[in-house]
């Protein structure tokens, strides 16, 4: 009996290898953090279900964080986490490290776990970062045209992406949900970049900078704001941005309601 027990615990020790990679910051917090991840799924406060992930509230001695689970992935996305790209806990992680080297603010990143089984393969794994209290987030900005301060917070939208591309970085979910608004003083604003899993490092041409505004849902008055702003930090014409910038989102709204026809009209089959 006893030697049945202990040979299923050295497989589940074999089979079941947790990494833990922790922000020199925070290391003293190893074990705090190792069980925030194992608890995941009794503690906690939900703030978002969705099928690939989930997050949640939770506290880290006197600071609140996040704690994002990405789902098991397939066999075939496993092999390729696991052995020829980072899995998207570690590419969160690392590419918050990167923004905020070059000042641009996303929650600070505290850790990410990884498990594997004993071939290597990714399991589950969990990003870490800093809680944020947020005022609103850019989706507001769309759906209410007399938000307080509107034209000076899309200015300073514009000012944020414009240093954000001088950074060579090439968010490629810029979208509504994914950036986080704090008001400050004197009309001045933080934003707040999340969901990082997705960029590119890379240096843009004024094309591919326009083209990374697309999937904000910009109305042709905030497109106006924005290609203004964003023309005179880069020295840029007005009327150039302000056409590249319609014609990006025009064809980004174009396909997304061909992919809602689509899918509305096969699911009535």
């Amino acid at each position: 009996m006893q030697s049945t027990i202990f040979f299923i615990l050295l497989v589940q020790i074999i089979c079941h290898r947790v990494k833990i990679t922790i922000h020199p910051k925070y290391k003293h917090h190893q074990e705090a953090l190792s069980q925030v991840a194992d608890s995941f799924f009794e503690k906690g406060t939900l703030l978002f279900q969705g099928s690939r992930n989930s997050i949640k509230k939770d506290s880290l001695g006197n600071e609140e964080i996040n704690i994002k689970f990405f789902q098991k992935p397939g066999l075939v996305k496993s092999i390729i986490y696991s052995f020829f790209k980072d899995s998207k806990a570690k590419r969160s992680f690392d590419y918050a490290s990167y923004l905020i080297e070059n000042d641009i603010l996303t929650p600070f990143p505290i850790a990410y776990v990884e498990e594997r089984n004993s071939l290597g393969l990714l399991g589950k794994s969990y990003y870490i970062c800093k809680h944020i209290n947020y005022d609103f987030t850019f989706r507001e900005l769309i759906h209410q045209p007399l938000f307080p301060n509107r034209k000076e917070i899309l200015e300073q939208f514009a000012e944020f992406t414009f240093q954000m591309h001088e950074a060579n970085i090439n968010f490629l979910d810029h979208s509504p949900g994914n950036t986080l608004i704090i008001e400050k003083e004197n009309k001045k604003y933080d934003f707040y970049l999340i969901d990082l899993n997705r960029m590119k490092f890379e240096s843009l041409s004024i094309v591919q900078r326009m083209e990374n505004f697309k999937k904000l849902w910009l109305s042709k008055q905030m497109i106006q704001i924005i290609a203004k702003k964003y023309a005179a930090l880069a020295d840029r014409p007005e009327q150039e941005l302000v056409q590249l910038l319609a014609q990006f989102s025009s064809q980004f709204k174009r396909k997304a309601a061909r992919k809602k026809y689509i899918k509305k009209f096969v699911g009535k089959k």
